[in-house]
């Protein structure tokens, strides 16, 4: 099950986080952007928690793939940030803004930093090349894995030059 690290991690009872479905097609349709393009869902929201960083999100098989990006993500080529892959989080979080209170895991504010839709131009266990049409990021970006080969979580994320 794709999200159950990410259900076994919060209170729901607490946070107003998505629950998330199980990552179903029909979950998925309903998750499209509103322009109803079958583009696939990108954002980036800035998370005020014990550090501040910038989660990039990508719909990937139904659910949100998920990278913790510390710095603030470059429209530079010359600049790569470091991406730390965390949990899958579900379909309907790209849409998420407001407080993780105080307890729960990533306490703190999150907000829409980039927000729009990529397409996966190339995809393999080593990198992947995607097509950004955000209204801050736009063109063509790498996420490429810093040890290939390994169950490592540290990536790369970059502007193509």
């Amino acid at each position: 099950m794709p999200l159950q690290e990410y259900k076994k991690r919060r209170d729901f009872k607490k946070t107003k986080e998505p629950k998330g479905t199980d990552g179903s097609p029909v979950a998925k349709a309903t998750s499209r952007m509103a322009d109803g393009s079958n583009s696939l869902i990108y954002v980036i929201q800035k998370h005020k928690a014990s550090h501040l960083h910038y989660d990039l999100r990508l719909e990937m098989n139904g659910v949100l793939k998920s990278w913790a990006v510390p710095k603030e993500p470059s429209v530079d080529p010359a600049v790569k940030r470091l991406a730390i892959a965390v949990e899958d989080h579900p379909l309907g979080y790209e849409k998420f803004t407001g407080m993780i209170p105080e307890g729960e895991y990533g306490a703190g504010t999150v907000e829409i930093w980039d927000r729009g839709t990529y397409q996966l131009l190339e995809q393999s266990a080593k990198a992947y090349v995607l097509e950004i049409t955000g209204k801050k990021l736009k063109g063509l970006y790498y996420l490429v894995k810093l040890k290939p080969g390994e169950d490592l979580k540290n990536w790369l994320f970059f502007r193509k030059k």
